[in-house]
């Protein structure tokens, strides 16, 4: 029997970052989970093709939007369940048999959300946004989501757009979205660029544009420009 499940990597001048996401992921190598990781590129400009080439990674590329990624990388996949992961996203060990576990259900699943580093502001970004996804049902992207192939394709899969793809994703898995005994750790290097809570203010203030109606490529404009 072959291994079940097929690693959706979205990447852009992802080559520092890669190398770790992949390397967490040997755990379920070795206990015959996975299947083959996608890499599904929107452009990079560093060694990223190179780098994903070494780890024995099947390479897709196209236009850099998240959404139109996943769905190419998706298409790309040949396992019953997807494993989508962000390349600066890593899952924390135990992770496997946490997946194994929740295999069984059936159902889509996220993992809980923690940061490499930060202190107490991470911690309590993460903390906000585990609470979030626990009562609303909407985890972001830098939490990783489990997905049963067939699932994926009766809910429509992933919009080809340049953010929210990840919220609507879980809003069309409505009922059929669980936690994930296990943590995923991501970098945090994007909020402190911007400030922790500039960054988590604006991410708020984005999803709550986004379920309001507001258009994502009009979100994507605004968000790029701060």
């Amino acid at each position: 029997m072959r291994a079940p499940i097929s690693v959706i990597i979205p990447t852009l001048d992802a080559a520092a970052a890669l190398p770790g996401c992949a390397a967490a992921l040997f755990e379920g190598l070795q206990a015959g989970l996975i299947r083959e990781v996608v890499v599904s590129d929107g452009g990079s400009a560093d060694r990223t093709r190179e780098v994903a080439g070494e780890l024995g990674a099947t390479w897709v590329e196209g236009p850099p939007s998240r959404g139109g990624q996943l769905a190419r990388g998706v298409a790309a996949a040949s396992g019953p369940w997807l494993l989508v992961l962000h390349a600066d996203t890593q899952l924390a060990p135990g992770w496997s048999e946490a997946a194994v576990s929740h295999m069984q259900t059936g159902d889509a699943g996220y993992f809980r959300l923690a940061f490499a580093r930060g202190g107490w502001r991470a911690r309590g970004v993460a903390g906000w946004a585990n609470v979030r996804s626990r009562l609303a049902g909407l985890p972001y992207g830098d939490q990783g989501m489990l997905l049963p192939r067939d699932l994926y394709d009766a809910v429509g899969g992933f919009p080809d757009q340049p953010l929210m793809e990840d919220v609507a994703l879980a809003r069309a898995l409505k009922g059929r979205l669980r936690a994930i005994a296990a943590t995923a750790v991501t970098s945090p290097e994007r909020y402190e660029a911007a400030g922790w809570l500039r960054r988590g203010t604006r991410n708020l203030a984005t999803l709550t544009r986004y379920l309001l109606g507001t258009d994502p490529e009009t979100l994507a404009q605004a968000y790029r420009r701060r």
